[in-house]
């Protein structure tokens, strides 16, 4: 039986619906967010801008991809912004001061990384700690592990083409290091949406007891996920470290917020089982154009603080009407 065109059109439609579910009001948000700043300011909209827009939130893009995946689980990961920094200074020291290779540094830096996040997972699922309990605690401990490495001293100093990874714009407007965040939302959106891993997480996040009798390995997903959460941050440092040509062990403090601010924003329900990568890129963007847009008004960083918490105060507040 042939399919019209009409008919293709239609399910094109149906399907692009079905993606954007649940995303509308943080993504009628968004518009109106950047049609208030095109108006209060001149600059706002200018090609420069936006570029820069979308170099700012490489490193909250990257980080709240592995963000949304603990989230959907019902878990949390508090230890995202010193896993970020711990990262930063394994990879400085290995590369600056041991004399490895700098690829090198950065893979044994990542390994790190995806470490801290299995022993977070061991934590929740072998001893039965809270993930709050857990991640706060690993948290600390990543935070102690980046100081005592230099004592506290920043380290720079990498070869230059590593941070012009960072400022090169291939095409005229695309770096890597954004490319490197379009790659990490495609690959998360495409593993929730169309694999039988990304369906378990939905049902753990629904609940724990029926998909375990439904036969998926509760343990192993929850460890994968937070080894997954580990190794993003561990990615959000190293592209962090290009765009600084720097690193330092207190790089990341309250990232940790400004990542659960945005895939809560995105949709994404802190009790698990709803949410997904198209919210959260929403979310990222609207913490990304509300930052740069207050900057562009003059607005004191102290002041940015407060705008935020209303926004995520607000945010959850709207996702626990709609479910009442």
């Amino acid at each position: 039986m042939s399919v019209s065109a009409t008919d293709q059109d239609r399910v094109a439609g149906a399907g692009a619906l079905s993606a954007l579910r649940g995303t509308t009001g943080p993504l009628i948000g968004l518009i109106l967010l950047c049609i208030f700043l095109s108006l209060a300011t001149d600059t706002f909209m200018s090609a420069r801008n936006l570029l820069n827009v979308l170099d700012q939130i490489t490193v909250l893009g990257i980080m709240a991809v592995g963000m949304t995946m603990v989230i959907l689980i019902g878990g949390i990961d508090l230890a995202v912004g010193s896993v970020m920094a711990l990262t930063m200074m394994v990879m400085g020291y290995a590369a600056n001061q041991v004399g490895l290779p700098l690829p090198v540094g950065i893979l044994l830096a990542l390994g790190v990384a995806a470490l801290t996040g299995a022993i977070s997972g061991l934590l929740i699922t072998a001893l039965g700690v809270p993930a709050f309990i857990a991640t706060l605690a690993m948290m600390s401990v990543a935070r102690g592990l980046a100081n005592m490495i230099t004592d506290g001293q920043q380290i720079v100093g990498f070869p230059s083409w590593f941070s012009l990874l960072a400022y090169t714009r291939y095409g005229g407007f695309l770096t890597l290091t954004v490319a490197v965040m379009l790659v990490v939302f495609v690959l998360g959106w495409i593993y929730l949406r169309y694999t039988s891993g990304g369906r378990s997480l939905y049902a753990i996040g629904g609940n724990q007891e029926v998909a375990r009798l439904a036969g998926i390995n509760v343990n192993l997903y929850t460890i994968g996920v937070y080894v997954v959460s580990g190794l993003l941050a561990g990615l959000a440092g190293v592209v962090l470290a290009m765009r600084l040509d720097s690193v330092q062990p207190t790089a990341g403090v309250s990232y940790e917020l400004d990542t659960i601010a945005a895939v809560v924003i995105g949709g994404t329900s802190l009790s698990g089982g709803k949410g997904g990568i198209l919210g959260t890129i929403i979310g990222v963007l609207i913490i990304g154009v509300l930052r740069n847009g207050l900057n562009l008004l003059g607005v004191s960083p102290f002041t940015q603080a407060v705008v935020i918490g209303v926004v995520i105060a607000l945010a959850v507040a709207a996702e626990a009407i709609k479910r009442r």
